[in-house]
């Protein structure tokens, strides 16, 4: 029996690609390069800031050049974090159902604790349990984390579902011994194959979650 769901941050639990891709954005117009749209963005926020500079500049620069890129781009996120983000559409009907139905929730992430902490802060979001890229020596797809994760929720990871929009986050899910659900609203290109990660569901939307059939 499900005790407690884990949820990715980025691209399901929270909207973030409009600060994420404006940060991109904002760095382009400083480089002198054009924007992107944020439709060409949004499939690539779930996998972070590497890929998002590498979007944004690989045309542009050497591979030298990206990291240096990549710090400034963070910079102008931590700048702009909470700008436009929000909780994805049914996240607070969702959270409130489980708190009624005493069944615990947390997040796990690959976003660093430096940018987490100020955009749940901003959001006005408090997770029981919150488990960042640089919580532990291992990230995603490792299933430490969400190991961790349960093991400070008090609950064995059998008895855990993670959602999450990213393949590492089924892979991480399922080595950790957990149900997995994927987030198909979330930040998936529209050529992805999602049933080539092998979770064991999938939801089209948020609310999805409460009607699944593994929170029976």
């Amino acid at each position: 029996m499900i005790e407690a769901v884990l949820f990715d941050l980025d691209g399901t639990l929270i909207d973030t690609a409009p600060d994420m891709g404006g940060a991109l954005n904002n760095l382009l117009i400083e480089e002198g390069l054009s924007p992107l749209p944020l439709e060409a963005i949004r499939p690539y926020v779930s996998q972070g800031a590497l890929v998002l500079t590498q979007l944004g500049f690989s045309a542009h620069v050497t591979d030298g050049e990206i990291e240096p890129l990549r710090q400034r781009y963070l910079q102008h996120y931590r700048d702009i974090v909470a700008d436009n983000s929000a909780l994805f559409t049914g996240f607070e009907e969702i959270l409130q159902t489980l708190k009624d139905n005493q069944l615990a929730w947390g997040i796990v992430t690959n976003k660093p604790e430096w940018l987490t902490t100020p955009l749940l802060e901003q959001l006005g979001l408090s997770s029981p349990v919150v488990i960042c890229g640089d919580t532990l020596e291992h990230r995603k797809p490792h299933p430490l984390p969400l190991q961790v994760a349960a093991k400070n929720l008090g609950i064995d990871c059998q008895k855990c579902i993670y959602v999450g929009d990213d393949e590492r986050d089924i892979i991480a899910g399922r080595a950790a011994n957990m149900k997995t659900l994927i987030a198909a609203y979330g930040y998936i290109s529209a050529d992805i194959v999602l049933d080539d990660w092998q979770a064991d569901g999938i939801i089209q939307q948020p609310l999805d979650l409460l009607d699944h059939p593994l929170l029976d």
